[in-house]
């Protein structure tokens, strides 16, 4: 399928795309924050929310750039490069978290779109 968008469109609205204030994110901001955790603590790997009493640590995964298995769709367009930028998400994701385990921390990690369907992840923790 060819894009629908010039390149110059599709260059701008791919710079919309944020990595943080995210909507899944901000969903579960309050309710996290209230129960000791810190939102997008400047620590190893970028988590979006940490306890470090309790030494877990969670990663709101969006289904496109960490390849979701339920919901990932390969683009169209430009395969290569976007077949080794997702490739890198994934295996820098898998380095974090074994980081975070070797060093005793639990990792959680939530797709987006187990953040829309349901909100009780505090199940998780």
């Amino acid at each position: 399928m060819v894009d629908v968008h010039t390149k110059k469109q599709r260059s701008y609205n791919m710079s919309q795309i944020r990595s943080y204030n995210t909507g899944p994110e901000l969903r579960l901001k309050k309710i996290l924050c209230m129960n000791g955790f810190s939102y997008q603590p400047k620590i190893y790997g970028k988590p979006d929310f940490a306890d470090f009493s309790k030494k877990i640590v969670i990663f709101i995964d969006g289904c496109f750039w960490h390849k979701c298995p339920k919901h990932y769709t390969e683009p169209a367009t430009n395969r290569i490069f976007w077949k080794n930028k997702i490739g890198e998400n994934v295996r820098r994701d898998r380095e974090i978290q074994i980081n975070y385990e070797n060093s005793g921390w639990k990792v959680i990690r939530i797709w987006e779109h187990q953040v829309f369907i349901n909100t009780k992840i505090l199940k998780l923790i």
